[in-house]
């Protein structure tokens, strides 16, 4: 019985989305819910698992052509013994070699190559049997093609420069090697909110300076009781951030709105985005309701973001919404930047890396740990007196963490 592969239903903010990488050729065996395809869309990776057990026997959508919601993608002939999957494979492998395969390629070494690693093999014309596989059961990927073709472009501007690789990978004019590749739909969405975001805001950002020492002496004189009293959290700066955030937030309504059109929206609750850098790039995954939220829990979401946001499993739910955003570029060493609203927020908070400098107080020099904090903020909707008394009580909170307690 053949069984249709279809793409999942779309978000309606999500129009379509990009076929990223097929885990299986045709005529390979499948079983139920192993992954099949990676779809790309503006905001995140979407897994496609087979439906059941059978083999793959016709795939509709290529890697990197687009798809929309519930179209049809491939075909799987289920309840086909995993046995039959040699023989469906080689049948599959020999035609396809006697239509599409360059010179001297084998029937063999065409069954393991992946539909986007074909692809550019053709058009560069390979001989597809001398490119070492490294994908699964030694499938030849397009990353092993990329670098079949690196390796001869190499050599081919050594001795003839008009020679070079086409494709992915070319030689320019003065006969250097440059590599071009389509731009990412999470990145070119990521390139155009932030376009977007500086076109068309007042964007304006405020500096202050937070002494972190108070905060360092109760995290090193608590982590290792927090950590066994909350299985294995680690306690760290970010959840004092938040919680700081969300006091301060409270005492500034206007910079936890948003604006929509000529209307500004007032949030009753506080959902803190926390900027998390994956592979694919900038992702904002939201931590709901974050008032009801202790320092553990927290610490426990923004893991579990970061875990997920490394292995492309961040679902758009996760990322929708959010009042506020927390951005940490000091985990990078980054000492001071002005941070990129994220709209329809009115404002974003950067932190930064902590560096002792000297600093004077009562009267004395005294070498503290200094953080910088950036707040960018729409400067139609928040005055400069809210925006520097916002990061002000920000300042105040993390320097007596008491006040955190005490909400005072």
């Amino acid at each position: 019985m053949t069984v249709e592969i279809k793409a999942p239903q779309l978000p309606e903010s999500v129009p379509d989305g990009t076929i990223a990488t097929w885990y299986k050729n045709v005529g390979d065996s499948v079983s139920r819910d192993e992954p099949l395809v990676d779809i790309e869309t503006d905001k995140v990776v979407i897994e496609v698992v087979a439906p059941a057990d059978g083999v793959l026997t016709e795939i509709l959508k290529d890697s990197g052509e687009t798809i929309v919601s519930n179209e049809a993608i491939a075909n799987i002939e289920a309840g086909a013994a995993a046995a039959a999957a040699p023989a469906v494979e080689a049948a599959v492998a020999e035609a396809s070699a006697a239509a599409t395969a360059p010179a001297g390629s084998e029937a063999e070494g065409d069954s393991l190559l992946s539909p986007a690693a074909r692809k550019m093999a053709e058009e560069n014309n390979l001989d597809v049997t001398t490119i070492k596989g490294t994908g699964k059961d030694g499938r030849v990927t397009k990353e092993d093609v990329v670098h079949h073709l690196s390796g001869q472009s190499a050599a081919a501007v050594t001795t003839a420069p008009a020679a070079a690789a086409t494709g992915d990978l070319s030689a320019n004019n003065a006969g250097r090697i440059e590599e071009r590749v389509p731009m990412s739909r999470l990145r070119a969405k990521v390139a155009e909110r932030l376009l977007t975001a500086t076109q068309t805001t007042a964007m304006l950002t405020t500096f202050n300076e937070v002494n972190m020492q108070p905060v360092m002496d109760i995290r090193n004189r608590y982590k290792e009781e927090f950590e066994r009293t909350h299985d294995g959290v680690r306690l760290g700066f970010m959840s004092f951030f938040v919680r700081a955030s969300i006091e301060a937030l409270k005492r500034y309504p206007a910079v936890n709105a948003s604006i929509d059109g000529n209307d500004i929206v007032y949030h009753g609750y506080q959902d803190i985005g926390v900027a998390v850098s994956s592979p694919r790039g900038l992702v904002v995954p939201v931590l709901r309701n974050a008032d009801n939220m202790g320092l553990a829990q927290i610490e426990k979401g923004i893991r579990s973001f970061g875990e997920k946001a490394r292995d492309g499993k961040l679902a758009i739910e996760d990322m929708t919404g959010g009042t506020f955003t927390i951005s940490n570029g000091g985990v990078f060493g980054s000492l001071l930047s002005t941070p990129i609203l994220n709209p329809p927020q009115t404002a974003i908070l950067g932190m930064h890396k902590i560096q002792d400098r000297p600093m004077a107080v009562n009267g004395d020099v005294k070498v503290l740990p200094m953080m910088y904090l950036a707040l960018s903020y729409d400067h139609r909707m928040i005055d400069g007196k809210e925006a520097v008394q916002f990061l002000v009580t920000i300042k105040e909170l993390l320097e007596d963490p008491t006040r955190l307690i005490l909400e005072i």
